[in-house]
């Protein structure tokens, strides 16, 4: 009879013993589905915020780049043809033969001419349309010529490897990107030099651009705010990983980096 009781004891022992194994491995079978879906909905909810971001960025863009157009049609259309007509003008009087002023006259011509280029280069700065038409490097000696005739910067540019032609619209950004760090050592670096690479290599593209201006601290708020956060903001649309190296007095070194696949 004591035996029958004990064996009795066990067999309930172990059926609790094995209920509450089945219980428990239920429950973490339960608590780790849970955070599966609590995993894939927190990172559903990050894509989303990415895609709404990148789409938010891209509208920006777009944007932008249409105020670009619209004011280089009009620096092109009605601002370059209105001083062409004053420089007409003048060269008219010019040869209407009053010596007096006639240096004078010829002066104010030149200027003109001067100020004229100056809006055809600018106009052709802004325009996408020209961007698109003659692609990334052709653009940029374009943009390097016209920082090497202002004669305050002393610019080289260099391609090497083999040139791999890059979607339209990335291009386009990349170019934006190297106007805005142009604009930046323009107006920041007070540099005597600048140093443009653009580096076609196996898988990747990269960019760099290095002034031996006054440089800058990360935390200076001031030097490293609009313009930078415009080219890192860029960057992000084409899936490229921008850097930037600064020490104060040791100048300013900007890094793009493109996967060749993409």
């Amino acid at each position: 009879m004591f035996k029958s009781d004990t064996e009795g004891i066990i067999i309930f022992t172990a059926i609790c013993t094995i209920t509450i194994l089945i219980l428990i491995a239920f429950v973490v079978i339960i608590i780790y589905r849970y955070k599966q879906n609590q995993n894939l909905y927190f990172k559903s909810i990050e894509e989303l915020e990415i895609v709404h971001r990148n789409a938010i960025l891209q509208s920006q863009i777009e944007i932008q780049e249409q105020t670009f157009q619209n004011i280089s049609r009009e620096l092109h259309d009605n601002v370059g043809q209105k001083l062409s007509l004053v420089k007409l003008s003048i060269n008219t009087i010019a040869n209407a033969g009053f010596p007096e002023i006639n240096d004078q006259l010829m002066s104010s011509a030149q200027v003109l001419t001067e100020a004229i280029d100056d809006v055809r280069d600018i106009s052709r700065s802004m325009s996408s349309e020209q961007i698109l038409a003659n692609g990334l490097e052709n653009a940029l000696k374009h943009e390097v010529a016209f920082l090497k005739n202002a004669g305050i910067h002393n610019v080289n540019m260099v391609v090497e490897g083999n040139i791999f032609y890059q979607d339209k619209s990335v291009e386009l950004i990349l170019f934006r990107i190297i106007q805005e760090a142009f604009n930046n050592i323009i107006k920041h670096a007070n540099a005597t030099a600048i140093s443009i690479k653009l580096i076609y290599s196996d898988p990747d593209f990269l960019l760099l651009i290095h002034d031996n201006g006054a440089g800058f601290q990360p935390d200076d708020i001031i030097r490293s705010g609009i313009g930078l956060a415009n080219m890192k903001t860029r960057a992000k649309t084409i899936n490229a990983d921008c850097t930037i190296q600064s020490n104060t007095n040791d100048g300013t070194i900007l890094k793009i980096k493109i996967p060749a696949n993409d």
